[in-house]
């Protein structure tokens, strides 16, 4: 190894180092669900018994599925969304609509259903929803969905159930 590799390879360290410290700082403040409390709780093991490996990384770990992959997606009859968690209605057919983004999209949710908080994970500000009786991690909410709120709940499908409404 010549002296300039050392030194390159030493800058290069460096500068993995000093954006991963940038990266945790852009997060903010530790998790704000951390210091709410839910109705619903559950140890890890006790999610994971109930929970599919794909929906307790969205509910319990804040992940996303893959854009197109829920059957939810293309859901059109009546009925009501429901956390997959905790069976809590989170959303109405009647607020859903075709966001073209590959995942379920309403523009409302059902009142006093879902809690909000800021999330700064990747490096920027988004609007975290999540169920407000266990806490799961549901998706995000941005401000380009239609009239009437110009809300876009864009929610995993994996974190929801679906009750066709009865005729």
């Amino acid at each position: 190894m010549t002296r300039r590799d050392f030194l390159w390879s030493g800058a290069a360290g460096l500068a993995l180092l000093a954006g991963t410290a940038a990266m945790l700082r852009m997060g903010g403040s530790p998790d704000a669900r951390a210091a709410e409390t839910f109705e619903i709780t559950k140890t890890e093991a006790e999610w994971r018994a109930i929970l599919s490996d794909a929906a307790f990384n969205v509910l319990r770990r804040k992940g996303t599925e893959y854009p197109g992959t829920s059957p939810l997606l293309n859901e059109h009859r009546k009925g009501i969304f429901a956390c997959a968690g905790c069976e809590l209605p989170v959303y109405s057919s009647e607020t859903k609509f075709d966001s073209g983004t590959g995942w379920p999209s309403f523009w409302q949710e059902i009142p006093n259903a879902v809690g909000t908080t800021q999330d700064r994970s990747l490096g920027m500000t988004r609007t975290e929803v999540h169920c407000r009786r266990c806490g799961g991690h549901l998706g995000h909410v941005f401000d380009d969905g239609p009239p009437p709120t110009g809300l876009r709940h864009c929610i995993n499908g994996v974190a929801l159930t679906f009750k066709p409404a009865t005729a």
